[in-house]
């Protein structure tokens, strides 16, 4: 069918209007180009040992100094721009010291592993683990309409009733404040702390990727409940690390006795999401203490 450009030769393209090969956006339309996350804090968890041999090897003035720039660097106000800083003592082999930072600039908490590590104290630190992350609002907490759903088709209760509005309500109104706490997380003073590195089951027909959404949401919600029951005894932030560390989300505990930390990840192994499906790293334990007394503490 002649479509009356028969014969003619195809018009050559603008230096202006490249050929398309799929749609590029313009600059104007292209996300921005930044560090900061969209929503939500970085998060570094950093350990290390104490080579005591190489402590001693130092002189006593460029161990003064180095305790000065050690300290410098776990000083929770050394630098605004980290919005949370915590430093503990870890009992046992794995290391001597930990610290987790969070905030928006990733620049300013990798400049304090870079200093601490570049301190006159630092050939004596050796870095024994360390595990990056965001945090997150999990895709498992429901909105206030999802709850309502939850409310009304998996626990039968009637839309008109007072209890059923009451419960709407209550979720609704801490809703917000739980997500700003999930997101920007204000660590608490409490004496002791728990880390731990996880991941969902992905072998055989033990594949959490596979599930339909529902199954899954009904889990993590039985998971939720359980960890409940230790509210006011343990406190919790779960950043996310898929693509950016070697396991799928980070756990961080704080606790007001150690054996509440023992006591809910106990509990919490008899939930379905956790029993079938979840891969635990390693734990690290340690206990809570100013920069100046950690030193003390671990003979630094």
């Amino acid at each position: 069918m002649d479509d009356g450009n028969a014969g003619k030769a195809a018009p050559s393209p603008s230096r202006t209007q490249p050929m398309q090969h799929g749609h590029r956006p313009a600059a104007s339309e292209q996300v921005p180009s930044t560090l900061v996350p969209e929503t939500g804090w970085h998060f570094l968890h950093l350990f290390y040992r104490i080579d005591r041999g190489a402590l001693s090897r130092l002189d006593p003035e460029t161990r003064r100094q180095g305790r000065e720039e050690l300290l410098a660097a776990l000083d929770p106000g050394s630098s605004p721009a980290i919005e949370q800083r915590q430093c503990f003592a870890v009992p046992g082999h794995k290391a001597d010291f930990g610290l987790m930072l969070a905030g928006p600039d990733l620049r300013a908490i990798h400049g304090v592993q870079v200093a601490i590590e570049a301190s006159l104290l630092g050939p004596a630190l050796v870095p024994s683990y360390s595990f990056y992350s965001i945090t997150e609002v999990s895709e498992y907490v429901p909105d206030a309409e999802q709850y309502a759903a939850i409310l009304r088709d998996r626990e039968g209760l009637d839309p008109d009733s007072p209890s059923y509005r009451a419960k709407v309500n209550a979720y609704a109104n801490r809703l917000g404040p739980m997500n700003r706490q999930r997101l920007y997380p204000e660590f608490p003073d409490w004496p002791c702390c728990c880390f731990y590195p996880m991941s969902k089951m992905r072998q055989g027909e033990q594949n959490w990727y596979l599930l339909p959404f529902e199954p899954r949401s009904q889990m993590m919600a039985e998971h939720g409940r359980s960890g409940m029951k230790f509210a006011g005894k343990v406190s919790q932030v779960i950043t996310a690390s898929t693509g950016l560390d070697d396991w799928e989300w980070g756990v961080t505990l704080w606790a007001r006795n150690p054996t509440y930390l023992k006591d809910i990840v106990y509990t919490m192994r008899f939930d379905e999401s956790s029993a079938r499906y979840a891969l635990f790293g390693d734990f690290y334990f340690g206990f809570l203490l100013p920069p100046a007394e950690l030193l003390e503490a671990i003979r630094l």
